[in-house]
């Protein structure tokens, strides 16, 4: 018990004070990586302090990596790392380029005294779950991204709610939590709208959709823009044998059709942006110089880290909509 320390004199709260303790037996060396450290039942005893007071104090220390509980034989030091006053679970569902951007812009705008522990779910629902279970109580922040999954609200009912933030999408069972998202039916229509002196001269818009892991508002921003619009359209779930026509423009969400109808443009020897339009989704710094630059509809990744950081900073409640543009280039 000698590494805690109460002073009822003092005006700091009690649970401070034994957080204060740990900290400070971290410091002078009393404390080391994994030492065993007084239960919770004796710093109850010893200073007649309520389970609550103390667990309190245990849940901050353990949320922030300090220390960590092995069942049925208590607590351990489980880091040194004293000066970090945030740490943070952020899952993502995939690594990607535009994700990365997100990551990368979201770590340059958190203070130094914070760490970021990533994972991803990959789509895989129980991984997800497991995931999430693993890491409750183990964080003072917690960054999700639900991706596809719908009716995620039970399992995010473990992780404390006042602490966990959504990211991307914006889901009608998490509507209470706090979310930087982008609304993908929306931000497809105003960009086509923002557009339509280029999609003019191109008499049918074909969306190449093929479902699965893609946002569905993307589709129907796009078949609401051509249906209020009277523009020819047409949406198909693959290129398998959908040849390029001239005088089209493809919408493709998915990277490998981007890919694809580059090198079937290549093949037919076929102009982007004059034989036929091509449009891809988020964009990248290689969409730039690909095939003379690629038209994106894109939200700004960068903007969506650092919004987030600061919402996870001054422990914001809002919800706000990540701002999404046509980036024109050469492809349109």
């Amino acid at each position: 018990m000698k590494n805690i320390q109460i002073d009822d004199t003092l005006g700091i709260p009690k649970y401070r004070q034994i957080i204060n303790s740990i900290y400070q037996g971290i410091l002078n060396g009393n404390l080391k990586l994994g030492d065993k450290i007084p239960s919770l039942n004796q710093i109850c005893a010893e200073f007649d302090l309520s389970r609550d007071t103390v667990m309190v104090a245990f849940n901050e220390l353990k949320a922030k990596g300090i220390i960590s509980s092995i069942p049925g034989k208590g607590y351990y030091i489980n880091s040194t790392e004293v000066n970090v006053d945030q740490r943070i679970f952020l899952l993502f569902d995939e690594l990607n380029a535009f994700k990365e951007d997100v990551y990368t812009s979201f770590l340059n705008s958190l203070d130094i005294k914070s760490n970021v522990d990533i994972y991803f779910h990959h789509f895989n629902f129980q991984l997800f779950k497991d995931l999430i279970l693993e890491a409750a109580g183990n964080y003072t922040s917690y960054v999700i991204m639900p991706a596809t999954f719908d009716y995620t609200v039970d399992i995010l009912s473990v992780l404390p709610k006042d602490n966990v933030y959504i990211l991307d999408r914006k889901k009608a069972d998490l509507a209470d939590y706090p979310v930087i998202y982008q609304d993908f039916e929306a931000d497809v229509y105003e960009a086509l709208q923002s557009g339509e002196d280029l999609l003019k001269k191109y008499e049918k818009l074909v969306m190449v959709f093929p479902g699965g892991k893609e946002p569905e508002g993307r589709m129907t921003g796009f078949q609401k823009y051509c249906e209020e619009h009277k523009i020819k359209y047409e949406i198909v779930r693959s290129l398998i044998n959908r040849p390029i026509e001239r005088g089209e423009a493809y919408f493709v969400p998915s990277d490998r059709n981007l890919v694809k109808l580059v090198k079937m443009a290549a093949e037919n020897k076929l102009t982007l942006g004059q034989d036929f339009g091509l449009v891809s989704f988020n964009d990248t710094m290689l969409k730039e110089v690909v095939a003379g630059g690629i038209t994106t509809i894109s939200t700004d990744f960068q903007l969506m880290g650092k919004t987030l950081a600061k919402m996870v900073s001054e422990r914001s409640k809002e919800q706000v909509s990540n701002p999404s543009t046509l980036i024109r280039r050469n492809s349109l």
